[in-house]
């Protein structure tokens, strides 16, 4: 997870079943980018990093964003990734771990309120994503080179 304001803008690249999560304030104009591998910490008897989870992650980086001055009511979400990358026939529905990590992010994203303004989510490609504070744009960039604004 990292924070930024403007006029910085922040990135993640390597998004294959992984999900990024851009949380930003439309008030104050800053934001965060969290990159989670797993949606469910609790099914983990060790956990050393609650960052790569969806449930306690979301919960860290909305945390961050109070600390620096939002209102969970100000807050709006953006997300991309959750991509099925390799087709086994144990990642069809509920197993594939793409599926869980997107259901789990808008799950616990829903729990506080927060609205998902844009997605690019599923399908089978990796994505690099920057995230724009000021413009609140988030260039998607598929491992095939295209690229778009959501």
């Amino acid at each position: 997870m990292k924070y930024c304001e403007p006029p910085d803008k922040i990135t993640t690249i390597g998004l294959g079943s992984c999900v990024g999560i851009c949380l930003y304030d439309r008030y104050i104009k800053h934001c965060a980018l969290l990159h989670i591998m797993l949606p469910d910490s609790t099914k983990f008897s060790s956990q050393t990093n609650r960052l790569k989870f969806a449930d306690t992650g979301i919960d860290d980086m909305v945390k961050l964003m109070e600390e620096k001055g939002s209102r969970v009511s100000s807050l709006r979400a953006k997300i991309a990734g959750g991509a099925t990358i390799f087709n086994f026939s144990s990642t069809s529905g509920s197993g594939n771990i793409a599926v869980q990590n997107v259901v789990c992010v808008k799950a616990k994203l829903a729990s506080y309120g927060i609205k998902i303004v844009s997605e690019d989510c599923g399908k089978n490609c990796g994505r690099t994503i920057i995230f724009d504070p000021e413009t609140f744009e988030l260039t998607v960039r598929t491992a095939g080179q295209q690229i778009h604004v959501i």
